[in-house]
């Protein structure tokens, strides 16, 4: 299993020298990628956790921590399709993959939050047709020398979009959600399925069997999907319950237990830490917190 971290994207850490600092680090103690996540805005009325108040944009975020690296690999988890189109997104991704030397991976979901639904003007329904239609689109500007696209809710008109992403066909994507139909279309039409920071070890292992299921009925080789999971750790007192909490030996002995469970790939998640991506957390501290996890639950650490 691929061992990856989060991305400084939350509250009092997202500042561009943590930002830097910690996609260098993660690259030169060997982890495979940095992963963020998007938030557009909390609604008055909404009671949402500290780490969704304040969140940079993901694909500028990335492309930041890009340039300050030269291999690590920069993955989204999610973009809700909804708010955007797709040759919007498919232009943000083909240059973020291109300017990156081609080490973007980007997840997809459907979005849940209704303030944001309303302020991009954005309907979410039905979910699998336009997710479908949505992955056709991206494609086609991702590959087509001529793109050519009219479905129900997107269209692209015959065109050209370019440059072309680095990736052959665009980057590898994975689809969100916890519903077994959100599984089977991941495991059907994408490159696999990236879990929601709420999963617990019984969900990925849930998910990861549904998922890998409908690949090999849609005829891909389950071998192949990749199964993510963004993982919230709980450093301290260990519970038993959380699979991810303790001492950084017990975070370290949890996180195999998401290989046992199926997972190709764990990022682990400081941002839900409310000390390190809490909007009224001290930088200083954060940025600390930050460095003191990435170190040590290094791959091929000791704990």
């Amino acid at each position: 299993m691929l061992i990856s971290f989060g991305c400084p994207v939350s509250g009092a850490w997202a500042r561009p020298e943590t930002l830097t600092s910690i996609a260098q680090r993660a690259e030169e103690l060997g982890y495979h990628g940095l992963w963020a996540f998007q938030r557009l805005l909390v609604g008055r009325d909404q009671h949402l956790a500290p780490i969704y108040q304040s969140v940079l944009d993901p694909i500028v975020a990335l492309t930041w921590a890009g340039a300050a690296t030269s291999r690590i690999r920069l993955g989204v988890s999610v973009i809700n399709l909804p708010y955007v189109a797709p040759a919007f997104l498919a232009k943000q991704v083909s240059t973020l993959d291109r300017l990156t030397g081609g080490r973007f991976d980007l997840g997809l979901g459907t979005g849940w939050s209704e303030p944001e639904f309303v302020a991009t003007n954005a309907d979410p329904n039905p979910r699998g047709r336009r997710t479908e239609e949505y992955l056709a689109a991206l494609r086609t500007l991702f590959a087509d020398e001529e793109s050519d696209f009219a479905g129900k809710y997107y269209r692209v008109p015959p065109s050209r979009m370019r440059p072309r992403p680095v990736q052959a066909g665009g980057p590898p994507i994975l689809l969100g959600g916890t519903a077994e139909i959100a599984l089977r279309r991941a495991g059907r039409l994408t490159d696999g399925w990236v879990s929601s920071s709420r999963a617990s070890l019984a969900d990925i292992e849930r998910g990861a069997r549904v998922v890998r299921e409908a690949a090999a009925e849609a005829g891909k080789n389950p071998a192949e999907v990749r199964i993510v999971v963004r993982a919230v750790v709980q450093p301290g007192d260990r519970d038993p319950a959380i699979a991810l909490s303790g001492s950084w030996a017990d975070i370290r002995a949890g996180a195999r237990r998401y290989a046992e469970a199926g997972a190709t790939e764990l990022f682990y998640e400081p941002n839900w830490d409310p000390r390190i991506g809490g909007p009224d957390a001290d930088p200083e501290l954060a940025a600390r917190l930050g460095t003191e996890m990435i170190e040590a639950l290094a791959p091929g650490g000791n704990g």
